[in-house]
């Protein structure tokens, strides 16, 4: 039977680390990573979480991370979509490893003599608003500036599959891990009742309306203050990230019309002229605001014709 008891942790946390992270449901974390793998792993206890607390990169903190049978798994949550997710990872993953290496006493080598390291798992859980496929898959390659007449390989790679967790959608994922679909149906109905409620009481209500049947039910209405605590917080989070994008962009649609360019007009072929639209763009690409899909798409042109305008102003 599923424990309720509440836990102690800091309001900072996230809702799906608060779930999946937990050393008291390590059997919700081993059955996401089950329905990831289309395995059938047990023995849950074997588990080791190796999240790194303090770990926070552009506002977002290390959601899970663990280390089961020589794997070391890496999982986020995201509800805003960013291509910047793989250096996120990157960022997360050395450290973990780092921290491995130092507390690991002995390492095993393979016949040629190297350390072997568990193997990584990369994974990112969507459930933004922005409509997106069932499957994505993010490399790091795809951030790396295009170097003129180079014809190599990065040197450096990091692979994330992004998996849209939507309620309605990836099904046969959700179909595989209770706990995962009751979260998605949890965040859905939040999100419905948003329309005519506060959000106090959006959650209120969420939770009462869940079915009975729901492995998080007892556990989130045990906890409910700490819920609501990390629900505002994430709440406000993505609200403030929606305002810094359309102060950005109100500012540069601004000096752009200070020049008599157009909202979506590119730059002009004369030496010297800009848009400060553009500018704006390029500013909140490099903050990681903005993806470059979004980027490209706000100023009218494909991402090829994005980076080729991008190039002349350099």
């Amino acid at each position: 039977m599923a424990k309720t008891s509440p836990v102690n942790r800091e309001f900072k946390d996230r809702l799906f680390k608060f779930i999946f992270g937990n050393p008291e449901h390590k059997d919700w974390t081993l059955e996401l990573l089950n329905a990831f793998l289309g395995t059938d792993y047990v023995n849950s206890d074997d588990i080791e979480f190796t999240t790194i607390e303090d770990a926070v990169y552009m506002g977002m903190k290390n959601d899970v991370s663990f280390l089961f049978y020589g794997m070391m798994s890496f999982f986020e949550q995201q509800s805003n979509f960013d291509r910047d997710v793989p250096f996120r990872f990157l960022c997360y993953t050395t450290m973990v490893y780092n921290k491995h290496e130092k507390t690991t006493k002995s390492f095993t080598r393979n016949e040629f003599g190297q350390r072997e390291l568990p193997f990584p798992i990369c994974v990112c859980f969507y459930n933004g608003l922005t409509d997106k496929e069932d499957r994505i898959e993010l490399k790091l390659s795809d951030c790396f500036k295009k170097v003129p007449r180079l014809e190599i390989e990065p040197s450096i790679e990091v692979k994330v599959t992004m998996m849209n967790i939507n309620y309605g959608r990836n099904k046969e994922l959700l179909a595989k891990c209770k706990p995962l679909s009751d979260y998605s149906w949890f965040v859905a109905q939040v999100r419905l009742n948003l329309k005519t409620m506060a959000l106090e009481e959006a959650i209120d209500v969420a939770l009462r309306d869940m079915p009975d049947d729901s492995i998080l039910k007892p556990f989130l209405m045990a906890n409910k203050a700490e819920v609501k605590n990390m629900w505002i917080t994430e709440y406000d989070q993505e609200r403030a990230f929606e305002d810094q994008w359309a102060a950005g962009r109100a500012e540069g649609e601004v000096i752009g019309e200070a020049r008599g360019i157009k909202k979506g007009e590119v730059i002009g072929e004369k030496r010297g002229e800009e848009k400060g639209t553009f500018k704006t763009l390029l500013r909140l690409l490099s903050r990681g605001q903005l993806t470059l899909e979004e980027a490209a798409s706000d100023a009218g042109l494909s991402e090829e014709e994005f980076l080729e305008q991008t190039k002349r102003l350099s």
